[in-house]
């Protein structure tokens, strides 16, 4: 893993790698809204995303209206190796994912796919993002309903008609539990704004969705 960590003194800091800028969102890639959205209900819901390393897809859509909480998190594989060290491996089938519990009447789940695939990650990065590589990079969807399930794959399809990245969506619709990740991996981009790699990688995700969905903001 090429990601560098920044994390308590007992725990050493990886060198930051400096790689082609593949995936470095600069603005929102122009795509349309769900064609079928999940119907609004009363109470809380909760959406699982993958898609590169969790820090940024938390800081845009710790952002974002209507999201209550964001936990960074390993998907997709099992309890007893959900950890940083094990998930590093690339062998315990996880991926660095966020668990997005948000509010249906303000944000619907068919509009957090739309800043999940415009400003968030790059879909069309095959076990990879930007400098990190490896499966638990990879972008896949964890729907935790039959009905997010649906629009998930419904919108994969549609975007994929639209050609708005000139190359193939690879995005998985997988199935699995989610365990929250470490706590000094909670909060990353809020409480570390200057780190190196928040700055060339995340930071321009965040501008990116400020500018491209400024109706979807959070105050």
């Amino acid at each position: 893993m090429l990601k560098p960590i920044l994390i308590a003194a007992a725990i050493a800091t990886t060198a930051l790698v400096t790689l082609p800028v593949a995936g470095h969102a600069e603005r929102a890639v122009p795509i349309p809204a769900p064609a079928i959205d999940v119907p609004v209900t009363k109470g809380q819901a909760v959406a699982v995303f993958a898609g590169g390393c969790f820090w940024g897809l938390e800081a845009v859509f710790e952002q974002t209206k209507g999201v209550r909480q964001v936990v960074n998190g390993y998907a997709g594989g099992t309890r007893d190796t959900a950890n940083y060290a094990s998930v590093s491996t690339e062998r315990t089938g996880h991926a660095e994912a966020v668990r997005i519990v948000y509010d249906p009447a303000q944000v619907s789940y068919g509009t957090l796919l739309r800043v999940y695939f415009s400003v968030a990650h790059d879909p069309t990065q095959l076990n990879r993002q930007g400098p990190d590589t490896g499966p638990s990079y990879r972008s896949a969807i964890f729907p935790q309903t039959p009905q997010q399930k649906l629009v998930a794959q419904r919108y994969v399809t549609q975007l994929g008609k639209t050609k708005a990245w000139g190359k193939p969506i690879v995005t998985r619709i997988e199935g699995g539990g989610f365990f929250p990740a470490e706590a000094y991996h909670q909060d990353f981009y809020r409480k570390n704004p200057n780190h190196p790699y928040i700055v060339r990688w995340d930071k321009p995700k965040v501008a990116a969705f400020r500018a491209g969905f400024p109706q979807l903001v959070g105050s």
